[in-house]
């Protein structure tokens, strides 16, 4: 496929981008703390981070990190929610010349132990509310150390001592654990800036991050990204947006998790890299308390998925923010609704930007150009230095216009997966990457997500994409939430099952059914609709279909 989005780049941005532009994540974070050492990085619960304070903890943790006898390469997991905990381990981890593994603090006791004993995690940071997951199954793992933080440490006092007794005695957050060799996360710190460090020698390809995919088609596997990985897609990213972002100037709002991929490159590791502040929402779900933090930071950049955009407009407050200085809003993770980013456009006088990528490319391969003047429904462009091509079942590709599976092939692509040589060669197929995502190409090169494969509901042997139904489904004023999967049926094989979330309680099933007919032909329309109080949700806001499904 000939790469015709070449054609609509703007002048600054190149078609190829160099990978190798910096050594390891390490060299962007080390560049970034001489240049804007007395720059904010991070804010949490009203306490700020500079670089120099960022430095100073990272190489503590790094030093202690090599003081223990782990070496090049040994994988330490990270599970807790956006505490500046969170980056400080993460940039002291890579600093010590280890691989970072990001850990779902909601995982159960099985699904952590899978995770812990596939990397081969020697040692874990983990906040206190989730300890005792850990403590079931710490024995039967290869951990040889945990370091144990709660959300208020890096805190000031009284205001740390206030958090921390709130969290266990009266949120009663914490469930009572006992682990060995457990220490805590600010006496490693602590002990770590009298001891020694040494600056790794890292290239391009060692593992920075073991990000583990979410086991929708099995057991949870461990993408392998490289620093030059991580490097590509910054390189690549910074390309599309540095006409919207200023150095040491923008404040981006981080309310998704940063062991989720696209909050870790996207926020975490873009904003470092130009010197400007990450406000860390420790728990976004809490919609008021959300919009009452956002009233008190003068924010330039929100990322979020379509349900953290929903919730934030049906948030009561949030339309009476000042979004003055909101220069772009990101969304990805899923779908972006054109009901949700049209009244998001209506509220903040803003854009909601569509991206696309995912866990196995760093993450991005698709972003909508910043100056967009309206919601399209495209997820953009191929980013810099990336080929996309869509092929049918039959493995020939399909011309534009035409939906066909989306297989890339960039500098950002996984090294594979950790220990599945077979699980690897199902998905890289001479240098490409078949995602499960079916798209299509419009003549001008824009690319437009259609659904996942795996998602596709067949009706009488035609295709439907549950996106399209639950974008007309969502269209209806009486709906807060939807999803649609397919369920059995003796005459058609599969039929649309839709449920949803009422915003209206006087919204019926008939009424949203007729709706759904005046917009779609007759075998998309849903047969049967389920209200229900609320949806199955990832921790990041992506609806969980399967869960519905079963």
């Amino acid at each position: 496929m000939e790469k015709i989005w070449l054609k609509h780049y703007p002048d600054a941005v190149p078609a190829e981008i160099d990978p190798d532009h910096y050594s390891s994540i390490v060299d962007i974070l080390e560049q970034s703390i001489s240049k804007f050492k007395n720059n904010v990085a991070y804010i949490n619960m009203g306490r700020e981070m500079t670089f120099a304070e960022l430095d100073k903890q990272t190489k503590a943790f790094a030093a202690y990190l090599q003081g223990m006898g782990l070496v090049k390469g040994d994988a330490v997991a990270v599970m807790m929610p956006n505490l500046l905990q969170n980056p400080v381990s993460i940039f002291g981890i890579l600093r010590a010349g280890l691989t970072v593994v990001n850990v779902n603090p909601l995982y159960t006791a099985r699904e952590l132990k899978h995770q812990l004993n596939d990397a081969g995690a020697k040692a874990i940071v983990i906040i206190e509310n989730f300890a005792h997951t850990l403590a079931e199954v710490v024995e039967d793992t290869g951990i040889k150390k945990v370091f144990l933080t709660s959300a208020g440490d890096m805190l000031p006092a009284p205001k740390r001592w206030l958090v921390n007794f709130v969290v266990k005695h009266v949120k009663k957050a914490v469930p009572p654990f006992h682990l060995k060799n457990a220490m805590a996360f600010m006496d490693a710190l602590k002990a770590g800036q009298s001891m020694p460090y040494k600056r790794p020698e890292l290239t391009g390809d060692c593992i920075a991050f073991l990000q583990y995919t979410g086991g929708t088609t099995g057991v949870s596997k461990g993408a392998m990204l490289t620093h030059r990985n991580l490097i590509a897609n910054l390189e690549q990213v910074s390309n599309i947006l540095e006409m919207a972002i200023e150095e040491g100037k923008e404040l981006v709002v981080t309310a998704l998790p940063l062991y989720h991929i696209f909050a870790l490159t996207a926020n975490c590791l873009v904003f470092v890299k130009y010197g400007c502040r990450n406000l860390l929402i420790t728990n976004p779900r809490d919609m008021p308390g959300f919009v009452k933090e956002l009233s008190k930071y003068p924010f330039t950049v929100i990322t979020g998925v379509n349900t953290l955009f929903n919730g934030l407009l049906n948030t009561p407050g949030f339309k009476d923010l000042d979004f003055s200085g909101l220069k772009f809003v990101l969304g990805g993770g899923m779908a972006v609704q054109r009901p949700v980013a049209e009244r998001w456009q209506a509220v903040t006088g803003k854009v909601l930007l569509e991206g696309y990528g995912l866990t196995e490319c760093s993450p991005a391969v698709c972003i909508t150009q910043p100056d967009i003047g309206r919601y399209t429904g495209s997820i953009g462009y191929p980013l810099p230095s990336t080929d996309i091509k869509l092929m049918d079942e039959e493995g020939n590709e399909v011309p534009p216009g035409e939906p066909g599976e989306m297989y890339v092939k960039g500098p950002q692509v996984m090294k594979g997966y950790l220990n599945r040589e077979e699980a690897t060669a199902d998905v890289l197929k001479d240098g490409w990457l078949a995602t499960g995502d079916v798209a299509r190409m419009d003549e001008e090169g824009l690319f437009y997500i259609v659904d996942r494969k795996k998602d596709m509901i067949l009706v009488s042997g035609f295709n439907v994409f549950p996106n399209e139904v639950e974008e007309v489904a969502a269209m209806h004023e009486g709906v807060a939430e939807v999803a649609a999967v397919g369920v059995p049926s003796e005459s058609t094989g599969e039929a649309v099952k839709l449920f949803v979330v009422k915003k209206d309680p006087l919204l019926t099933e008939k009424d949203l059914i007729a709706h759904c007919r005046k917009h779609l032909t007759g075998y998309k329309v849903p047969k049967q609709v389920e209200f229900r109080p609320d949806l199955p949700k990832t921790n990041v806001g992506k609806i969980l279909r399967r869960e519905l499904r079963s």
